[in-house]
């Protein structure tokens, strides 16, 4: 698979090369893993996090647009989880490059193409997050525009969700394979 097909607005999966340590440490496995308590399952509360904060966005911009939702309450919530959302993902993705990448990339040199995918696809979430706050900031000043935000944000959700998941199929066999007590 070229670079280019494995850029986040493309891809559909990371290339199973990527994911061999998945079919050893499959998904539905992990919650009763030695290895899930502390950091794994810290982290991917912070990925529910980021999955439950656009599925509300989404909701609240819907209700909205549908006359369902007074714009008096949408506006603020908007305000809240949105900036919540943009702050949240930046330092998320920030640890992660910093920190948790170039570790856990050394635990298992053979997956290193997948993370350089994923450090990629962090740069591409910053031009998105920037479309994202954007849209949500035109809604702020014009709420004749929640219907260019939904739009952004279901873009948004699906390369939000697509980067998510790879980085959970990446990732997580990585730690319970490993632990998490090899990460300083």
């Amino acid at each position: 698979m070229t670079d280019d097909l494995l850029a986040l607005e493309y891809r559909t999966a990371l290339p199973d090369a990527l994911r061999a340590l998945l079919e050893t440490y499959p998904r539905e496995g992990w919650t009763q893993h030695k290895n899930f308590a502390g950091l794994v399952e810290f982290w991917l509360g912070r990925h529910m996090m980021f999955r439950q904060l656009t599925g509300a966005l989404q909701e609240d911009a819907e209700q909205a647009m549908d006359s369902k939702m007074d714009l008096m309450l949408y506006k603020p919530r908007l305000a809240r989880f949105g900036g919540g959302l943009v702050q949240e993902l930046h330092g998320h993705h920030n640890i992660e490059d910093h920190h948790y990448f170039p570790q856990l990339s050394g635990l298992e040199p053979s997956l290193q193409r997948g993370f350089d995918i994923l450090d990629k696809d962090h740069h591409a979430m910053d031009g998105l997050l920037s479309r994202f706050a954007n849209a949500a900031n035109g809604v702020l000043q014009d709420t004749s525009e929640i219907g260019v935000f939904r739009e952004e944000l279901l873009s948004f959700n699906k390369m939000l969700d697509r980067h998510l998941v790879d980085e959970e199929e990446l990732i997580v066999p990585v730690i319970l394979k490993n632990g998490s007590n090899v990460l300083h």
